[in-house]
């Protein structure tokens, strides 16, 4: 896979959590190994935040070279600005986001970012949508849009927009999910301590994020052996040492903690990487199980006709 490039748009009077959220996902990817360049541009000079940060002078949006699958994050600002003539961008700029788009460059607005990005009419005939306080001024502005409400974000088409501030970090976190996969997103969401990755509302939320709403780090570190240990069949005695309590008490807490047990866990494990396995097509049932820790490919085979039932 080529080296993708997230490019932020950064708007004057920004709001630096909108945009600070979602930069810090890519950075600690980066920083776990996925080959990615990150930039910042404006087309104004001297910015300042939405708290009045300084954040000095930024590089202008036409110096960028942007290719086919990098991305364009265009971030939020004080809603003043935005609903007043200070939101007044050049053809230039508005010409610059399509045509980026029409080469597959990805773009993405995060919070009242969607103003801008109306703007384009890159909105019009596609499902989009905003900050819940503004989702009924961007219908009246952009009546071609196809605006939704109470959902964090949503794709269409290579078109992504979200709700506001924390919002920013699960649209990131499902972009690193399509460029690594969903455990490499789980991975990176741990160690920025969310242990429960929310869905846009419309993709189904994956058994590696899933369950992780605690804080509790025996239970934590059961849940990472065996995401790592998949292929391996593991004793509730083991389990229990990686857990540091007894066998019975890790049952015990796994089940309050989780709200599943452990065997339901490991059941949903195997599910997901077969679902994962089967796309290639040379997999066999055999490699199937060996690689799930099942014990006979009749086990793969009911496993596998439980997905596709």
């Amino acid at each position: 896979m080529s080296r993708a490039t997230i490019a932020f748009l950064v708007l004057p009077h920004t709001n630096l959590l909108d945009m600070a959220g979602a930069s810090q996902v890519f950075s600690e990817a980066k920083y776990h190994g996925i080959d990615l360049g990150i930039e910042y541009c404006s087309f104004e000079n001297g910015i300042i935040s939405s708290s009045n940060l300084p954040l000095g002078k930024l590089q202008h949006y036409k110096k960028l070279k942007l290719k086919k699958g990098d991305y364009i994050f265009i971030g939020s600002a004080d809603i003043r600005y935005i609903f007043s003539r200070g939101l007044n961008p050049d053809v230039a700029l508005l010409n610059w986001i399509t045509t980026s788009h029409s080469k597959g460059v990805h773009v993405c607005a995060i919070c009242n970012g969607a103003f801008l990005l109306g703007l384009t009419g890159l909105l019009n005939g596609r499902n989009c949508t905003t900050h819940w306080k503004h989702t009924k001024t961007l219908k009246e502005k952009f009546p071609l849009a196809h605006v939704l409400d109470n959902i964090l974000f949503i794709e269409d088409t290579g078109i992504y927009t979200s709700a506001g501030a924390s919002s920013g970090i699960d649209i990131a976190l499902h972009i690193i999910g399509k460029l690594r996969g969903d455990y490499f997103a789980y991975q990176i969401s741990r160690e920025l301590v969310i242990y429960n990755r929310r869905s846009g509302g419309q993709a189904q939320q994956s058994i590696f994020l899933g369950f992780r709403n605690h804080m509790h780090n025996g239970i934590h570190r059961v849940q990472d052996w065996l995401q790592e240990n998949l292929d391996k069949k593991p004793t509730i005695e083991i389990l229990a040492e990686i857990a540091f309590m007894s066998s019975r008490n890790l049952t015990r807490v796994f089940k309050k903690e989780t709200g599943t047990t452990i065997n339901e866990y490991i059941t949903l494990l195997r599910k997901e990487r077969i679902r994962e396995l089967i796309k290639s097509p040379d997999i066999t049932r055999k490699q199937l199980a060996r690689l799930c820790g099942l014990k006979s490919e009749k086990q793969a085979t009911r496993l596998l006709n439980q997905l596709q039932g």
